[in-house]
């Protein structure tokens, strides 16, 4: 068997992609399974991606993309499946995902874990919509031999459109990355936050609670991303998103948070955050939103917060108790492990490819 996989970004860079994906190489490859990858953007487009001032540079990263999905087309004659991970290229007709499905009569097994047939809202949002097209999503799905979704609401939607549709959970590599338990017993408690720039959005209205917080207790409030929010909190302290240092930074966390909004796109987010903190042995306090009311057993393994009130209930509970945090995050980790590690999917992610 032989499988490609397309995707946006260089391998290793994409949070999405390692977990969703990546980290189920070693498993192929334990079944004797042959696979080959090819990103869109290669290392040195992706270094300048999101960088202002390189827009010739950015627009030959882009051709030069294009021109490699061209490429792909002559190596597709020994190929089994084609995993297609959000989308092949970032802006355009969905013309290469239709000349594998019908032309090439490839299999496609088509991944995503947003609800990311739905336009962007916001300032700009007709450019990116027009250039994006998100409802080339839907189209995919219905030309995909299966789809592999990361939970039920965007299984949901997959199923109107293909009757083959996968539950494949993000998940957690327990054993070779998240594989270290927090000592609870913290001589200064730190509250923490990861994330994408993306997403800090979600996070701002959280601040007025934290600066609240402030005026009782002394504690560091860190916010690991690829971007300095630069929040005027006397707690605040920012690390920047390194890759080789993510654990032992996450690992500076006594607890982490997920606030979301609620809205039609965050009903599709996957919990990725929650899995994160949870799997380190830390409770998650975040919004009962989408599959976060599923990861999070409330008051057992983290606490699901909705106003302001029990976002400072709930912190200040775990600020004051190290016995409630040492028995949650026991509970958290132990859940991870059973429902959301590599090692409990690998099998339901090798069903994508039979």
């Amino acid at each position: 068997m032989n499988i490609l996989f397309l995707f946006p970004y260089p391998l290793t860079q994409s949070p999405s992609q390692r977990f969703r994906f990546e980290q189920y190489f070693d498993t192929l490859e334990k079944q004797s399974i042959v696979y080959h990858t090819e990103p869109f953007f290669d290392e040195s487009s992706y270094r300048i991606l999101y960088t202002k001032g390189n827009s010739v540079i950015f627009f030959l990263s882009v051709l030069k993309g294009y021109c490699r999905r061209i490429m792909m087309f002559f190596k597709l004659w020994n190929i089994s499946y084609i995993f297609i991970h959000r989308e092949i290229t970032p802006m355009g007709p969905p013309i290469f995902e239709w000349l594998i499905a019908k032309v090439f009569r490839k299999k496609i097994i088509y991944d995503f874990d947003d609800a990311i047939w739905m336009p962007q809202e916001g300032y700009g949002s007709k450019v990116k919509n027009l250039l994006k097209n998100p409802y080339k999503v839907n189209s995919i799905i219905k030309w995909s031999y299966k789809v592999s979704c990361g939970n039920e609401y965007l299984c949901n939607h997959a199923r109107k459109y293909n009757k083959n549709v996968v539950l494949n959970p993000t998940t957690i590599d327990t054993i070779n990355l998240h594989n270290k338990i927090k000592n609870q017993a913290s001589s200064r408690i730190v509250i923490g936050w990861t994330g994408s720039h993306s997403t800090l959005m979600y996070l701002d209205p959280i601040a007025p609670v934290i600066a609240r917080l402030e005026k009782e207790f002394e504690f560091d409030f860190i916010v690991i991303c690829n971007k300095n929010p630069e929040y005027s909190l006397r707690s605040f302290k920012f690390i920047p998103w390194n890759k080789d240092s993510e654990i032992d930074d996450l690992l500076l966390f006594n607890f982490g948070l997920m606030p979301l909004i609620k809205d039609k796109w965050t009903e599709g987010k996957c919990g990725f955050k929650a899995l994160q903190y949870m799997a380190l042995g830390m409770p998650a306090v975040v919004s009962p939103v989408g599959v976060n009311k599923v990861i999070v057993d409330n008051g057992v393994d983290g606490f699901c917060c909705q106003i302001d009130e029990e976002w400072y209930t709930a912190i200040k509970t775990l600020i004051l108790s190290e016995s409630i945090r040492t028995k949650m995050g026991k509970n958290a980790r132990e859940k991870i492990v059973k429902y959301y590690s590599v090692e409990s999917n690998k099998d339901n992610f090798l069903t994508l490819f039979s």
